[in-house]
């Protein structure tokens, strides 16, 4: 505490970020600061604070900070740093998901519509999010239908193509093959934008005329079909807000917290529109919860269109939030913190949501902390390491007879999956199926990177997990003495009895069943032996499915053709039950049995 004591004097009074470091170094959390000195001053005062703020606290042993030119600027380094770093202590929506938009391709000639993810700034139109149950693909379906636009990505040259399908059954008007002027294309993509925009009249009256048409030709699946179509058209409507303008496009905001644990709730309306909203439970330790509504509103937008208007609580940081859409997305968002009328009644509903969430999630949260800080704690008491296990990497060999051999490496941070840090290795240097050897050259590979330039990339591992027993722990062991790696423990996971092996003892270590730390380290153990096979896979084709299966003795040409003919993919083969491969012409019971076992064993 001296250090920090001494540090907290020559903070200066400038905006920027500050970074809060463990005793092993590791970064906990970080904050944005409008003035340094007198923020990070605060978690060392004596000064009443949230529980998870005193509990962040304890773990600290240093901090460091950034100086920045705005508070803005702060803002968004303080979210860089949180996606590079995952601080144990700050929000990371880790399962947020991404929720499907239409996009409009305008920079055509003759405009196409796709269902994309991703907004990018690039000039064409997006419609959504798409939630609560109303499906892209119905959508553009039904754009398709009523507008005759098209949806595929073919190019549309100086040269006629020939026209597809979608042409012969009236839905579209194929300007690939020049069979549609650009002024009556421009005129369809007119009432499909207006459509998207909420405009459902001439969708509903060409669908309705479509579907009595359907029907008096006794087409009664296409009529059915028609009016599914307008059946969703008449969910859209109902979630129109009557009080709300058609014109409004607004997220409404809310935050929940109980000091320990806190919730966020967002609602989605656009043209008038309720289409759904979300929940996310939000681990941090944020001094106030202004600082965290803002913290979770930068990184939802970092993955979703920001709207014209979000509704948010009265705490919030409405005019930073503002500035820092304006110059970080070039966007105008204006922040209303709505204190009557319909928009206060969203907001009212959305922490209803959010603290309805919190209270059914904080049991859920507390078994995760079970699962993944608290195991993580469990292992360096149990294997008595000298460091908390923060960054865990496990590496697994997969092949089936030396053929396409591959290593997996994936990582766990306090317990939890970071697959953005997943790597992947093809085996260059071993002649056939040696799995040691294999995971030598991969530990080799990984482990040259520390002390590069690319450590930025490839951080130094905590604790790395070997898949087997003592034989695949000492073959690592080389590669660290040859390398003279330091710094990093070293354990493996025998499959048989769970037994974890390490470097300091010949006996192994046997963790109750039931206990967190061994079914974390089981966890990351099949994570690895699953990412493993799924590359491995990914290898194959139905051009070498034959000389896998000529490995299996029994299954010859025209075996191998008829299991080709009726699973068409060797991931296929790979996952099919004896029963379904029995009933592959000339594959009986016994060769089944053969077959799954031969797959069971080397996978």
């Amino acid at each position: 505490m001296d250090v920090i004591k001494e540090k907290l004097k020559l903070l200066p009074e400038n905006p920027g970020v500050y970074i809060m470091l463990d005793k092993y170094g590791n970064i906990i959390y970080v904050g944005k600061a409008r003035v340094l000195k007198n923020r990070v001053r605060q978690y060392f005062h004596n000064s009443p604070k949230p529980e998870k703020v005193m509990k962040m606290v304890e773990n600290i042993a240093d901090f460091n900070y950034i100086i920045t030119d705005t508070e803005i600027d702060a803002l968004a380094l303080e979210n860089n740093l949180i996606k590079k770093y995952k601080p144990k202590y700050n929000i990371l929506l880790k399962d947020d998901k991404t929720y499907p938009y239409i996009k409009a391709n305008l920079k055509e000639e003759f405009p196409n519509f796709s269902i994309t993810r991703k907004i990018k700034k690039d000039g064409n139109k997006y419609f959504g999010p798409f939630m609560g149950g109303i499906s892209c693909k119905d959508i553009l379906d039904t754009l398709q239908l009523t507008f005759c636009v098209r949806l595929c990505h073919t190019q549309v040259g100086a040269k006629a193509k020939r026209e597809c399908l979608n042409y012969h059954i009236g839905r579209c008007t194929a300007p690939c093959a020049h069979l549609v002027d650009k002024e009556e294309y421009a005129a369809q993509v007119k009432k499909a934008l207006a459509f998207l925009d909420g405009d459902y009249k001439e969708a509903e009256k060409l669908l309705n005329e479509k579907m009595l048409s359907a029907a008096e030709g006794e087409n009664f699946e296409l009529a059915l079909d028609y009016k599914n179509k307008l059946a969703m058209l008449s969910k859209l409507e109902a979630k129109r807000i009557t009080s709300l303008s058609r014109f409004i496009d607004a997220d409404i905001i809310a935050y929940a917290t109980n000091n320990l644990y806190s919730a966020a709730n967002v609602l989605v309306t656009r043209k008038g529109i309720m289409q759904g909203g979300n929940s996310y439970a939000l681990d941090e330790a944020h001094i106030s919860d202004g600082e965290a509504l803002t913290a979770f509103i930068v990184q939802y937008y970092a993955n979703h269109e920001p709207p014209a208007e979000i509704i948010c609580e009265e705490f919030c940081e409405k005019e930073l939030i503002q500035n820092y859409f304006k110059e970080k997305f070039d966007k105008t968002v204006e922040v209303t913190l709505a204190k009557q009328g319909v928009k206060a009644q969203l907001l009212k509903m959305a922490q209803k949501n959010a603290a309805d969430f919190l209270e059914k999630s904080v049991d859920k949260i507390k078994h995760r902390d079970d699962m993944t800080v608290n195991a993580c704690r469990r292992l360096q008491e149990i294997l008595q390491l000298e460091k908390y296990p923060r960054r865990m990497e496990c590496y697994d060999i997969s092949n089936i007879s030396g053929v396409d051999k591959v290593g997996s490496m994936v990582v766990f941070i306090d317990g939890e999956a970071d697959r953005t840090s997943y790597r992947r290795f093809k085996i260059k240097t071993v002649e056939g199926a040696n799995d040691f050897a294999s995971l030598q050259e991969v530990l080799c590979r990984r482990l040259s990177k520390l002390g590069t330039d690319e450590e930025e990339r490839f951080p130094k591992p905590d604790l790395i997990i070997i898949d087997g027993g003592k034989g695949q722990l000492s073959a690592v062991k080389e590669i660290f003495d040859n390398l003279g790696i330091s710094g990093i423990e070293l354990i493996s996971l025998a499959k048989r009895e769970e037994e974890v092996f390490t470097l300091t003892s010949d006996e192994s270590v046997k963790i109750p069943h039931r206990d967190y730390a061994l079914k974390t380290l089981q966890r990351i153990r099949d994570e690895a032996h699953r990412f493993a096979i799924t590359y491995f896979r990914n290898l194959h084709s139905k051009n070498n499915l034959s000389s896998v299966l000529s490995e299996i003795d029994g299954v010859g040409k025209a075996k191998r053709i008829a299991l080709m003919e009726k699973f068409g993919t060797l991931d296929k083969i790979m996952n099919a039950s004896a029963d379904e491969l029995a009933k592959t012409e000339g594959i009986g019971p016994a060769l089944a049995e053969k077959i799954r076992k031969y797959f069971d064993e080397n996978l």
